[in-house]
């Protein structure tokens, strides 16, 4: 997280601080498209290579086993476990109740009925990134919906660390979602592999979940041969204060964001940073008040 003041920056060099260092989109594109024409060449092998360019791993196989899986529940803090549990019934408990197969038939004219017909998808594939941070919360959102769903096949792909490892806080998602397919697979080349099938990865007809700018890129490419559910990529706030503003407040809507990317705070005045950064150090930020954050702000929606 990132404080800039205009007590010590000119507008103008605040601006070209917040302006990331974008690759240049075409770039992006020319890259994912080798890494997608060396996946469907070279199958696994491309899949081994990749990992070691990117990620920096050496990997023996690409599939997690079972005793990874089992291994994982020990290296999760008991905490965590029950947090992951509490959240998987809230999200079956939300999406139980979205869950339509048929709706009633309108008869338009007589003798002519028509309907709509929901039926799940017999193979998805589910994107879970790695690198700065778990996103466990991702799996659950993205697995508990296919399960109630009815998705025979559901495949996870997520990028390895060093020793050739998946974090456990992922694989525990998975594995309480009753997942056992998990690749150690991770960026542009887990799309690709999901898109077009390797020796290991099946081809799957859906893919979901978020990336970086290579994901979201790979993604866009290969609709058409694979359906996908969005192109979501990196996200980012920024939050504009000055000596009015709570600094508790400022701190929790950074935090929150810190979960997925970055965060800056553009305040003009010193004593303003200070107390962000107060609150930001010294962990003063709890759920509790982030849930009566969150609560004002609904009641303020409600009252426009």
């Amino acid at each position: 997280m990132r404080i800039l003041s205009t007590k010590r920056s000119t507008t103008e060099e605040i601006l070209r601080k917040l302006r990331r260092a974008k690759r240049k989109r075409r770039d992006v594109e020319t890259a994912v498209r080798a890494i997608i024409a060396g996946v469907r060449r070279g199958g696994d092998r491309a899949l081994l290579e990749f990992a070691r360019r990117f990620d920096g791993v050496e990997l023996n196989s690409l599939r997690v086993n079972r005793r990874e899986l089992r291994e994982a529940y020990d290296r999760v803090d008991p905490r965590l476990l029950r947090a992951l549990r509490n959240a998987k019934r809230n999200i079956e408990r939300f999406h139980r109740h979205q869950v339509r197969r048929k709706e009633s038939p309108v008869e338009t004219q007589e003798g002519v009925k028509v309907w709509r017909e929901f039926r799940p998808i017999e193979r998805v594939g589910l994107y879970i990134p790695g690198g700065k941070a778990p996103y466990c919360s991702t799996v659950l959102m993205l697995a508990v919906p296919a399960r109630i769903a009815g998705c025979k096949e559901v495949v996870v792909t997520t990028p390895a660390s060093v020793g050739g490892i998946c974090h456990p806080a992922v694989l525990v998602a998975a594995g309480l979602c009753g997942i056992e397919k998990i690749y150690k697979v991770g960026g542009a080349h887990a799309i690709a592999a999901m898109a077009f099938g390797t020796e290991t990865v099946p081809r799957v007809y859906k893919i979901f979940g978020p990336g970086n700018d290579y994901v979201t890129t790979a993604k866009r490419l290969v609709y058409g041969v694979v359906d996908i559910d969005m192109p979501a990529g990196p996200s980012e706030v920024m939050v504009i204060a000055d000596e009015s503003a709570d600094a508790h407040w400022i701190a929790a809507d950074l935090l929150a964001q810190l979960n997925d990317a970055c965060g800056d705070c553009r305040s003009g005045n010193e004593e303003t940073d200070e107390d962000v950064s107060s609150q930001r150090d010294h962990g003063r930020i709890t759920s509790k008040e982030l849930h009566r954050r969150g609560r004002f702000h609904q009641r303020g929606l409600r009252d426009r």
